[in-house]
């Protein structure tokens, strides 16, 4: 089960995903979901995926959960977060960006 507010999934640049997948394969044992040819998907405590589109040296992305995505982005404004990408639709449902007064970047997701 899915909560409100919780770390649910780690997003991390994928470079050369053919050799980033066979590196974490044959050190860490770790399997793979291919979401076309430059997303893979991991499930290893954390669920996680390498984005081969993301520029080198990116840092990780934390991704949260929300049941509704529309309540939990007014409520990271509320708090002070900052809105980077409103919105969107992406294979498997559907996500927003903030920046938090830290400085750091996280998403927030949902399925619907």
């Amino acid at each position: 089960m899915r909560d409100d507010g919780k770390l649910d999934y780690l997003e991390m640049p994928g470079g050369e995903l053919p050799a980033t997948k066979r590196f974490y394969g044959d050190a860490f044992g770790w399997t793979f979901t291919d979401y076309g040819p430059a997303y893979a998907a991991f499930e290893q405590g954390l669920d996680g995926g390498f984005d081969a589109g993301a520029p080198s040296g990116q840092a990780p992305l934390p991704v949260l959960y929300a049941s509704d995505l529309e309540v939990m982005a007014a409520k990271v404004v509320a708090a002070g977060g900052k809105i980077l990408r409103p919105i969107f639709a992406f294979p498997g449902g559907r996500r927003f960006h903030f920046r938090d007064p830290a400085g750091n970047e996280l998403a927030v997701w949902s399925e619907g």
